[in-house]
């Protein structure tokens, strides 16, 4: 039998590095974004309560991250995703205390290597972080709300330029789906607790929502798979946050994300589950051709 011929495949072409650079896939574009962000904020309306307080919390993302990526990984990570967790936290984080910030990010940084099913990590780092503070010790932590304003123009530069990167990383349809659902529900609100419905809408356009539109909800790494389940899971979020404005709660994004985000992965792993036990075992192709060797099915 005549063996067969390897035909080499040529290498594709590699993008330049100044390419990748410039590229919106590069994953170094979320963190330069959160930090105009940040700068903007500051420079305009002097959101943060210090610059210390914002390093202290950026400082304790990336040596969490380094120590126990080594621990329980044995490896160094990048620092990306560390260093949006950080200064997250140190956007939306408000207290006059130092303690907070780093509270915070050792607990959102934490939770990525303890809070853990199956090899995956189930809550957003920040949201995690932040809303256990929140909720926990509220005479102590508040979160950033009126400070920055309405401001429209400065909304509607985050916006667009938030929305270009999500887009080219393949998420705009889960930040889409969230504000669409929370524009809709908003008219729910108003008819429920007689108020405008301009009232009930304002809460989107202030900066901790940019922050959670564009980095919280959309975060590759605790979201579902499926882009149909990306989407429901957005609206179940944006319902659930409804339920909590109800109730008077002033962190209701946040503690929605909370619940919702952990249990619609938990169900998607359940899902999976459920699929591979009931998958037939797959018969190997050489059993169906008695008396075939298998060199000649390979």
């Amino acid at each position: 039998m005549s063996q067969p011929v390897a035909i080499p495949v040529p290498n594709p072409p590699r993008t330049p590095q100044w390419k990748k650079w410039v590229s919106l896939d590069n994953r170094y574009v979320p963190p330069l974004f959160i930090t105009l962000i940040l700068l903007a904020g500051q420079f305009s309306y002097g959101i943060l309560e210090s610059y210390e307080r914002t390093l202290l919390a950026i400082g304790t993302s990336i040596a969490l991250e380094l120590i126990l990526g080594r621990i329980f990984l044995g490896k160094w990570l990048n620092l990306a995703s560390a260093y949006i967790t950080g200064i997250s936290v140190g956007i939306l984080v408000r207290s006059p205390a130092f303690w907070p910030f780093a509270v915070a990010a050792a607990l959102a940084i934490t939770s990525k290597y303890v809070l853990r099913y199956k090899g995956r990590h189930l809550w957003n780092p920040s949201n995690f972080g932040i809303s256990v503070l929140l909720f926990l010790l509220p005479a102590s932590v508040a979160m950033l709300s009126i400070q920055w304003g309405n401001n429209m123009a400065s909304m509607a530069v985050i916006w667009v330029l938030g929305s270009i990167i999500i887009w080219r990383l393949h998420r705009f349809h889960i930040s889409a789906t969230y504000v669409i659902s929370f524009l809709v529900l908003a008219v729910v609100r108003s008819w429920i607790i007689h108020e405008p419905w301009l009232s009930e809408v304002s809460p989107i356009t202030g900066p901790e929502y940019q922050l959670f539109i564009f980095f919280m909800i959309t975060d590759p790494k605790t979201t579902v798979r499926s882009k149909k389940g990306q989407s429901i899971v957005a609206f179940l979020v944006a319902l659930l946050e409804m339920f909590f404005r109800l109730d008077q709660s002033i962190y209701a994004e946040l503690y929605a994300l909370f619940w919702v985000g952990p249990i619609a992965l938990l169900i998607e792993m359940w899902l999976d589950f459920r699929r591979a036990k009931s998958a037939p075992a797959e018969t190997p192709a050489f059993a169906t051709a008695p008396g075939a060797s298998q060199q000649s099915v390979l």
